[in-house]
């Protein structure tokens, strides 16, 4: 596990929530193609970014026909990337 601490598996991540962060891929910036859990090893501190950003509804996770989960970038806000 890397640097950056997740909750117990009851609460679920500060990022993906009740979703694995393995099975979330972004799909924005510098990362996109990526999933969370990659990312949090990766940047921690861009990972970090992520988690404070989702309480401001920066951005969400949607399902795909593919059954996939992509974060995306809520095109109503404005995250720096």
């Amino acid at each position: 596990m890397s640097a950056t601490s997740t909750p117990s598996s009851s609460q679920g991540s500060p990022v993906t929530g009740i979703i694995d962060e393995k099975q979330v891929i972004i799909d924005f910036g510098k990362y996109e193609g990526r999933t969370v859990s990659e990312v949090a090893e990766l940047d921690p501190e861009f990972y970090n970014r992520l988690a404070s950003e989702k309480e401001n509804g920066v951005f969400a996770i949607r399902r795909q026909k593919d059954k996939s989960f992509r974060l995306y970038v809520n095109p109503l806000t404005q995250m720096d990337h």
